[in-house]
Parts: C-alpha cells; sequence; structure tokens
C-alpha cells in the first residue's frame, strides 16, 4: 500500500537533535528508568526531526491493522480502536525525547478524553516492570500495548520508520492516519491535530 500525498500538509521544526542536546544530557545519568531499561548512554535510538504530516480526508488510506496485547495481557486490535477519534504514540523509557513529550500527551488526554479520543502507547522495547515504572513516573492515564517483537510496528510501516521513536499518529473515526508527528510532540500541534479529527467525528 502507498502512502497518500497530503493535500494539506504542515512541516514544523520541533525538537531538533540539537534541541535535544541538553535533554540527553540530562536524561542520560544513572537514573532508575535508564538502568531497568539497560540503556545507561541514552544514545542508542533514532530521533525524529519534528515533522508534522497532516492528511485530508479524502486522502487518508486504509484504517489501521494490528493485533497486540496490553501488558496485563488484555487484547487490543486496531478495529477495536474505530469508532471514535484515536491517538497511537511509540515509545520505550530510556528514550529521552519519550520523556520530554510525556507531560504534553498527559495533558491533552485530560483534554480530549472526555471528547471520546482514545490514546494508546506502543512500547517498542520495554519489559512490564520497566515501562510500568516509567507510567508511573509520568503519571500516564492511558494504557500501552507491547511490542518488542515489533508487530505493530511493522504493521505501521507505511506511516511510522521502524526506528523513528518516539512517533505518534493521530487516527480519525474510521481508523486511518489522519496526521503524524515524527518525534516529540509540540502539544499545541497535537492539540490542534486531535481538534481536526474531533471535528469531523461530530460533524
Amino acid at each position: 500500500m502507498q502512502t497518500p500525498r497530503p493535500s494539506r500538509r504542515t512541516v514544523l521544526t520541533g525538537l531538533s537533535l540539537a534541541g535535544l542536546a541538553p535533554v540527553l544530557a540530562a536524561c542520560s545519568g544513572d537514573d532508575s528508568l535508564t538502568r531497568q531499561a539497560g540503556n545507561a548512554d541514552g544514545k542508542n535510538y533514532i530521533a525524529g526531526d519534528g515533522s508534522v504530516l497532516e492528511i485530508a480526508p479524502e486522502e487518508r488510506g486504509a484504517p489501521v491493522e494490528f493485533a497486540a496485547e496490553l501488558f496485563d495481557g488484555s487484547p487490543v486490535t486496531g478495529a477495536s480502536l474505530r469508532g471514535a477519534p484515536a491517538l497511537l504514540n511509540f515509545w520505550y523509557a530510556a528514550c529521552a525525547p519519550c520523556r520530554v513529550e510525556a507531560p504534553h500527551l498527559v495533558a491533552l488526554h485530560e483534554q480530549f478524553e472526555p471528547q471520546g479520543v482514545r490514546f494508546l502507547g506502543v512500547n517498542v522495547r520495554d519489559t512490564a516492570t520497566t515501562a510500568q515504572a516509567f507510567e508511573r513516573t509520568f503519571e500516564i492515564p492511558y494504557p500501552s500495548v507491547e511490542d518488542a517483537r515489533g508487530e505493530v510496528l511493522l504493521n505501521m510501516t507505511d506511516h511510522v520508520p521502524p526506528q523513528a521513536v518516539p512517533s505518534t499518529l493521530v487516527l480519525d473515526a474510521q481508523g486511518r492516519v489522519a496526521a503524524r508527528v515524527l518525534g516529540a510532540v509540540e502539544e499545541s500541534t497535537l492539540r490542534a491535530l486531535l481538534t481536526t479529527v474531533v471535528d469531523e467525528a461530530a460533524a
């Protein structure tokens, strides 16, 4: 399946690699989450460039398809997210930009979950213990699926480069990718993208 060519495309510069340097320095120390993830140097990831892609409704592809389990063993599928807008965030605990964006995702969940938007994390590396420690630290209110084998990510390769973590997909109520952010999310930008799909669903 080819990636659709969007008629509305906005490319924004979020946190550049240079801009992340202070964060990497701050987050690569000997803290408990880094030790648990076995990634104390904080460099074992490829950060996105902060670019944002928005796709017009008439040019979106097929609904996303995947099957996975939450860390408690509960099943989740792409089909189970349909019927309301959704957000998929690809992350893991020792990823410094994932830490940067975590408070923004929490704030957006607080705003949009009452409007019916479903938030789901996709953890691409961690054990349950490490993932849950991250979630406690940042008070993440929504669940994540375990994807250490990369099965969910593999199904998303039309939309997400396999090693670009964090990445975030905004799905419309039909389960189609309406927007994508590569790199740490900027709260106001992601708020606008979510507002678009919420307004579409309400129309």
